[in-house]
């Protein structure tokens, strides 16, 4: 069985920062699984839910990876680090949270 490991990236941008400035961030984000082959996974979408629950929170990015050892690289890749280094003066909150999959469905 394969292992994955999600990282799960929710972003609540600071209420001054322009939607361009957002939707560079965006890209960014985006260009990342391209430039960082530990990078085996990668979704991303804004919040749609009718239940106002998000907390402000306005951004989901999805990546994932292999095990730690690809998280870590990942995490202190220059591009990685790079992309921080852009989008941390405009996010107002940031939520992280890691997770191997279970796989609720398997067989056998």
């Amino acid at each position: 069985r394969v292992s994955m490991l999600r990282h799960v990236v929710l972003f609540q941008f600071k209420d001054e920062t322009p939607p361009e400035k957002v939707t560079e961030i965006e890209e960014a984000f985006c260009a990342l699984p391209e430039r960082i082959s530990e990078i085996t996974g990668f979704e991303w979408g804004t919040d749609v839910s009718v239940q106002g629950f998000a907390r402000g929170f306005t951004h989901c990015f999805l990546v994932t990876t292999a095990d730690e050892a690809d998280r870590d690289a990942y995490g202190t890749h220059p591009e990685h680090q790079e992309f921080l280094a852009l989008s941390r003066p405009h996010v107002e909150q940031i939520l992280t949270f890691d997770y191997f999959v279970q796989d609720a469905y398997a067989k056998g």
